[in-house]
């Protein structure tokens, strides 16, 4: 009897710890690659959206969590209500309010007043059938049935050939927006890094990690003048633009990952012209 007790409790703990793992587990959702504007590429057969300067996450029916698993310590009030289906989205409070967001969605005690302003961007279903055009026609009607106001449906829009996609790419520049995302109209749901969804921007960024400090001269001495990073391929290069006076003050510190902006690649395979943006947020 105290044997099999013994058992029964083993195969609970075990699901408990089966349980947290999957719970924690990257979800695999569809990753984007970069159009380019010299490829085969068709803009025509995409739907388009805007791409947002947001936090990406993803809603599993029960639980709202990171990309990278971790469950969002959202309120109560901001998950009922939810469609009890998959949802893959952004967090967002506006174009250019990355670390403000990132600040508040990261909090473990979530604080009412600050998540009134986020909104849940919904841009797609994992693992529901049909074409994107057909699921994202489905999102449109999930949202309206939720009444959350706080729940939206990303826009998509079409446009003929790469000149209209130039121009709408202008325009949302313009307003401040980040880029656009386009979603092959046809493609029926898989997770992975896929030319089925393709992001376009008038930068690429990327991340990298510091490594050292470089001190700056003349009106930055004494202050951080630029970091010297590494890439996960291990390229090193130096980023000493993008900086505000408090950040040459109080720099990144040695060991974190930056994201940073460029322009293309140098015959060497270096980016050029590379910008500081941000502290990349382990969320």
């Amino acid at each position: 009897m105290r044997v099999a007790i013994i058992g029964i409790f083993v195969v609970v703990l075990g699901c408990f710890f089966i349980t947290r793992a999957t719970a924690t587990e990257e979800p695999p959702l569809l990753l984007a690659k970069v159009y380019g504007w010299e490829s085969d590429d068709d803009p025509s057969q995409y739907l388009v959206s805007e791409k947002y300067d947001g936090v990406r996450a993803y809603w599993d029916g029960e639980l709202l969590r990171f990309r990278s698993g971790r469950p969002v310590a959202a309120p109560t009030w901001f998950v009922n209500g939810l469609p009890k289906v998959p949802l893959d989205g952004e967090l967002w409070i506006g174009r250019g309010s990355f670390q403000r967001l990132a600040g508040i969605v990261k909090k473990q005690s979530p604080v009412d007043e600050e998540w009134r302003e986020v909104q849940f961007m919904v841009f797609e279903l994992p693992g529901a059938a049909g074409t994107f055009r057909e699921r994202a026609a489905q999102i449109t009607k999930l949202v309206a049935s939720a009444r959350l106001p706080w729940l939206q449906a990303v826009p998509q829009f079409l446009v003929s050939d790469q000149q209209g996609l130039r121009k709408r790419l202008a325009e949302v520049a313009e307003s401040g927006g980040e880029g656009l995302m386009l979603h092959r109209a046809v493609a029926l749901y898989h997770g992975g890094r896929s030319a089925d969804l393709l992001k376009v921007k008038l930068w690429l960024d990327d991340e990298a990690t510091v490594v050292a400090h470089r001190p700056g001269i003349g009106k930055y001495q004494g202050m951080l003048g630029a970091l010297e990073v590494e890439t996960a391929e291990g390229l090193r290069f130096l980023v000493g633009t993008g900086f505000t006076g408090q950040e040459r003050s109080e720099p990144p510190p040695v060991g974190c990952r930056v994201t940073y902006r460029y322009s293309g690649l140098t015959k060497g395979g270096l980016p050029r012209f590379p910008v500081f943006l941000r502290i990349k947020e382990d969320l």
